[in-house]
């Protein structure tokens, strides 16, 4: 039977019809029809482009550790840190106060797809300590934050797959869950809140190895500095299985300052003040 010129017009219809509702993506718009997991990596992607080229900067930082009774400490810290083209980050931690953590510090060299080099410097000792990266997941100095939360992230480290769109806070948010890659890590998947307009991340989901909800990260108070750097003024890291948290509020931020390559190096570490 031949179809008509109206049953023709009435297939191209619906063909357009089909195409455009299948290509819409994640991000509202009409795009290439793509994967969960495309999506994802093009979410996580934008975030880490949108941190990039801040060249380096310094900040102040106190760390408010809270048990489960509700009782605190603190800790005061200089933060460092430093773009490298083709790889992560290299940053540097240095504490100020109390006395007995004075003068310990912390450095890390991430990277794309390797585990991150990570080493601390142990004042009373007068030795550099190398952590491993099978012991990454440790408690970073006693806080709810591990070894492995402190450095960049970096996209190609992960396996991603875009779950939903939701409110979170005042805004829109992007979930994608994250699989790490290496089996050494202490996660079995991370779920982050991107905001949908600046890709910020807004809050993060950690699951322990037997897959249970073990930590949430919530960053806020969000400042523009230069050019289009968003910064956290409070991150927030809660324990749910211990019931303890820990608070790193951020202020001074000066971007642009003279630190180069050799700030970052272990003999570097051994001389910082």
């Amino acid at each position: 039977m031949r179809i008509g010129l109206p049953s023709v017009a009435m297939i191209i219809s619906g063909l357009l019809f089909v195409a455009y509702f299948t290509m819409q993506g994640p991000f509202g718009a009409a795009v290439l029809a793509e994967t969960a997991e495309e999506a994802g990596v093009r979410i996580t992607t934008k975030h880490r482009d949108s941190e990039r080229g801040f060249v380096n900067y310094e900040a102040s930082l106190t760390m408010v550790l809270k048990n489960k009774r509700g009782q605190k400490s603190n800790r005061e810290m200089r933060f460092k840190v430093i773009e490298v083209d083709g790889e992560g980050n290299r940053s540097l931690f240095v504490f100020d106060r109390p006395q007995d953590v004075k003068g310990t510090a912390f450095m890390v060299h991430s990277h794309r797809t390797k585990p991150d080099d990570q080493w601390l410097y142990l004042p009373a000792l007068k030795r550099v300590k190398r952590i491993s990266s099978a012991n990454q997941s440790g408690s970073f100095v006693g806080s709810e934050f591990s070894y492995e939360d402190l450095g960049s992230l970096e996209v190609e480290k992960y396996r991603h797959k875009y779950l939903r769109d939701e409110s979170c806070g005042n805004t829109s948010c992007h979930v994608v869950e994250m699989t790490p890659k290496n089996k050494k890590s202490g996660y079995s998947r991370q779920l982050i809140w991107f905001d949908k307009k600046l890709f910020r991340i807004m809050q993060v989901q950690y699951f322990d190895k037997k897959n249970e909800h073990l930590k949430t990260m919530v960053q806020e108070n969000h400042k523009k500095y230069t050019g289009n750097q968003w910064r956290a003024s409070k991150v927030t890291m809660q324990n749910h299985l211990t019931g303890k948290s820990t608070v790193l509020n951020w202020s001074d931020f000066k971007f642009g300052t003279d630190l180069d390559l050799k700030d970052f190096t272990k003999n570097a570490l051994k001389r910082v003040r």
